[in-house]
């Protein structure tokens, strides 16, 4: 429909209007918008029995589908969870090696490291050395976090303790992080028992 047929159509229901009356044109305009609400409610029916539809089938699939209880895996006892533990910590006498690969993951995340503190201490009760790590990091705040995550995934015997930011200036865009790191070591290839 072009502009001017359209304006021929608007002209001719004024008209209309007019000889029908204010009344009778109001009453033709509710009918109006009486068909087209029926026509959306329709509409909006017929779509919410799709969605039931859809919700019984999918209901009916589960009330099917057999318990997946049947497959899980037997879990490991104590002693074996114990065995993986003592299998997985790191060996004391590469200590400083871990630390090189720490320095070198830093320097790949492009962060300035400061001069750490370093600590060797055993633990009786389990047996396990632990070598504590005391480290200033400077660089962009997500450079940390990453260097962080990558030393966790790297060396699987580390945890993170703490770590703590400190911006000097709010303008300053390398905030400083203090690291506690902790590289739980044991003495031999051999597993250690407590």
């Amino acid at each position: 429909m072009t502009a001017p047929d359209f304006a021929a159509a608007l002209l001719g229901a004024r008209l209309r209007l007019r000889r029908l009356g204010a009344l009778a044109g109001g009453v033709a305009a509710l009918c109006l918008l009486g068909v087209a609400a029926s026509g959306w409610a329709w509409q909006q029916r017929a779509a919410l029995a799709r969605l039931d539809a859809a919700a019984v089938a999918s209901a009916a699939a589960v009330r099917a589908a057999p318990p997946a209880l049947a497959s899980a895996p037997v879990p490991a006892s104590a002693k074996q969870n114990l065995a993986l533990f003592y299998d997985n910590l790191g060996q004391r006498r590469y200590a400083e090696q871990q630390v090189g690969t720490l320095f070198a993951l830093a320097a790949k995340a492009g962060l300035t490291l400061s001069h750490g503190e370093y600590k060797f201490a055993y633990e009786r009760a389990s047996g396990v050395h632990t070598y504590q790590v005391l480290l200033p990091v400077k660089g962009p705040y997500r450079a940390i976090w990453q260097f962080c995550l990558q030393l966790l995934l790297t060396v699987p015997f580390a945890s993170l303790d703490e770590i703590n930011f400190k911006r000097e200036l709010i303008a300053d865009p390398a905030p400083e992080a203090r690291l506690r790191l902790t590289f739980y070591l044991k003495d031999t290839d051999a597993a250690v028992a407590p």
